[in-house]
């Protein structure tokens, strides 16, 4: 049972500080992986802390979890975070998420779908995202092209 379930035994639908990460992962032709999502549209690999990770450690473990695929070279886009980055659950449960999101250049492994949290995965032109990207995904995916084109790191 993952950290944040064990704490809603306690405080019910009470708001919680969730911290999570998400990577922004780029092939060589410059496209971004998506993930349809079971329980939304489409978003970036990713999820959320378990007790004693880190936000990279979280990183590389949801992706592997997700997707089947090793990310290496993980690096720090931003921390997303306050009041815009509060959710309410249909369920009713309440959260802030703490966002840390990285981007990867280098993957290895074969993609594969887990069917409980995917319908698929594409690549995707950053100017040519599904309608129904979600919305986090979608603010950090502009920003980090924002960002790379500001910024030859990203790159």
């Amino acid at each position: 049972m993952a950290y944040y379930e064990d704490l809603r035994k306690y405080v019910g639908t009470a708001p919680l500080i969730l911290p999570g990460s998400v990577v922004i992962i780029v092939n060589e032709k410059d496209e971004i992986l998506l993930q349809h999502r079971t329980d939304g549209g489409w978003g970036l690999p990713g999820g959320l802390m378990e007790l004693g990770e880190s936000f990279e450690e979280t990183a590389i473990r949801e992706v592997k979890e997700e997707t089947g695929l090793d990310v290496e070279g993980l690096t720090q886009l931003h921390v997303y975070s306050g009041q815009d980055h509060y959710i309410k659950n249909a369920n009713g449960d309440e959260l802030y998420a703490v966002t840390a999101v990285y981007t990867a250049h280098s993957v290895s492994g074969k993609l594969t779908i887990d069917h409980n949290e995917s319908h698929d995965f594409q690549y995707f032109k950053h100017d040519q995202l599904p309608k129904d990207t979600l919305g986090g995904a979608r603010k950090y995916i502009t920003n980090y092209i924002e960002m790379k084109n500001q910024n030859k790191a990203y790159r």
